[in-house]
């Protein structure tokens, strides 16, 4: 296949270079394992800068299929002995592309759809396969990939159908590939992802549970920790009897090391967070929300439904286990009535040795309310109130279908049917503001914003957001706020729309800011905004 030219707006290609040495990399899901969503290393894009007059669009790169992944990035790439600083797309049409920012020349494509013969085919799982139109009208690559500069390579997951016309069959499949990110070229073997669980849940055979490719939706970004990749499933419209599955596999062989069970012995718990990944810490422990689905954890049970919870990987036993969780202790009333934790994502806040608590994480869901829990000791299930964990603030946001982000002793949150709004965080009584300390003057309807933050330490903070809920006749909006109040928006993509427009709109995308330049996702393209020529 011949590469797709890109739309590139710069008249001199040089003045669209960052003009310092690019430096950042942005290689998972809202920058790192903590899901901070911040980059503090961006020297080039300034409240003083990020506007109208300054700021725009540079790049319009075209691909096949919506975006749902967040762009990754990875700067000063050596590919065929020159450097490149590169944006790394992937796509429900089971594409991932590999583009040069500064020349906007594609570099690579790799496709996972081939035609076998003619009359057996290998296409994307369609929102038919699933009978749910949530992501239409087709599902290849929806959670985020992740990246291993050290080795340059990318972890992915596919989701495939296999038709053979003549016998009238169709075969769907799962499969965790590796890239070279220079060439595209997997490096070693697909793995085809097939498990099975001890438990006695919804559609449990003889007392095992057996991965559906078809049922689990692969929505959460991946990580990378201790030598393995984890992949996350929820459902597609809480349809089927799906579980929260947690997969580890090794980096280097792809070789399934650990399998995990929100639900074993009963229905639901998917892993979603609209598309956040797992967190983990800086000694290994992995930190996932459960949606939806039974609870029996407080009575000595092993179903863990709309919780959060603490994981541990064991590659001596190759499991991963529940070492302690949290539980609101209106756990039922949420499960009867949709109101997942897993909508919205774990953050993990920074380390502070010394202090009462030094490791503390935050968490909201559907409710609106924030949590901060304690993550050497999360608390459990406690019944009337959650007055076992060191915060909780609740009903504060609209429902959280994203992730927050955090800087600066401020912790960002989108909510639906809300404002953007801030809290601070006080480091000395580690306790969040009780209300927000600002927030957007615009309102923003489902799904709400997921933040991303860019500063040059703790200066030139700026708040950047994608509007995606149709209202712009379809279009996403790149919006973006001075990260000390956001009352004041910089800049928005509509206020010169001929010249920034964004492409059509897709649910939970998450601007990428590096290297002076930011990354919009939308259907068949990723747009690229800069500092003007």
């Amino acid at each position: 296949m011949q590469p797709m030219r890109s739309v590139f707006v710069c008249s001199v290609v040089a003045l669209c270079a960052s003009l310092g040495a690019a430096q950042v990399a942005v290689t998972t899901y809202h920058n790192d394992n903590y899901r901070s969503g911040v980059n503090t290393q961006e020297t080039e894009l300034t409240p003083g800068n990020v506007s109208p007059q300054h700021f725009g669009r540079l790049a319009t790169f075209p691909v096949q299929g919506q975006v749902y992944a967040q762009p990754l990035y990875v700067p000063q790439l050596n590919i065929g002995g020159s450097s490149h600083n590169v944006v790394l797309v992937a796509t429900e049409h089971d594409q991932v592309y590999a583009f040069d920012v500064n020349s906007g020349g594609q570099l690579w494509q790799t496709n996972f759809l081939k035609t076998l013969s003619p009359l057996t085919a290998i296409t994307p799982i369609s929102s038919n396969d699933v009978g749910c139109q949530d992501i239409s009208p087709e599902i290849g690559i929806t959670g985020t990939p992740v990246v291993d500069t050290t080795t340059n390579t990318m972890y992915l997951v596919t989701n495939t159908k296999e038709y053979n016309a003549e016998t009238q069959t169709t075969t769907f499949y799962q499969t965790l590939h590796v890239l070279d990110i220079r060439t595209g070229a997997e490096r070693v073997l697909p793995h085809v992802v097939t498990a099975t669980a001890r438990g006695n849940g919804s559609g449990s055979v003889g007392g095992v549970l057996t991965f559906d490719p078809l049922i689990e939706g692969q929505r959460p970004g991946m990580l990378l920790e201790s030598g393995q990749v984890f992949v996350g499933w929820a459902s597609h419209c809480d349809l089927g009897t799906y579980h929260g599955w947690l997969m580890a596999f090794s980096q280097t062989t792809l070789a399934p090391s650990g399998v995990f069970v929100d639900t074993p012995n009963g229905y639901e718990g998917g892993f979603w967070a609209s598309g956040s990944g797992p967190a983990a810490d800086s000694s290994g422990s992995i930190y996932v929300p459960t949606g939806n689905g039974d609870f029996t954890g407080s009575s000595g049970g092993t179903d863990f439904g709309d919780s959060v919870l603490r994981l541990t990987w064991s590659g001596l036993t190759e499991s991963l286990t529940v070492s302690d969780y949290f539980t609101p202790w209106d756990e039922q009333t949420l499960d009867q009535g949709d109101g997942d934790v897993a909508s919205g994502g774990v953050l993990l806040l920074p380390d502070q040795p010394g202090l009462p608590y030094p490791y503390l994480l935050v968490q909201a869901g559907k409710e609106g309310t924030i949590d901060l829990i304690n993550r050497d000791d999360m608390g459990h299930w406690h019944a009337g109130n959650d007055s076992q964990i060191v915060q909780t603030l609740p009903y504060v946001i609209g429902a959280l279908l994203g992730a927050p982000a955090f800087w600066n002793d401020t912790a960002y949150f989108g909510g639906s049917s809300d404002y953007l709004k801030a809290f601070a965080f006080d480091p000395h009584r580690q306790l969040l503001s009780t209300s927000p300390t600002s927030r957007s003057a615009e309102q923003f309807n489902y799904p709400g914003p997921t933040p991303s933050i860019s500063s040059n330490g703790v200066n030139n903070g700026i708040v950047w957001i994608i509007e995606s809920d149709n209202l712009n006749n379809g279009y996403a909006v790149l919006r973006a706020y001075l990260a000390q109040n956001l009352a004041v928006e910089l800049y928005n993509s509509e206020q010169d729309s001929g010249r920034d427009r964004a492409g059509t709109a897709v649910k939970f995308v998450v601007p990428t800011i590096a290297d002076g330049h930011v990354f919009v996702g939308a259907q068949n393209q990723v747009a690229m905004y800069g500092l003007l020529p």
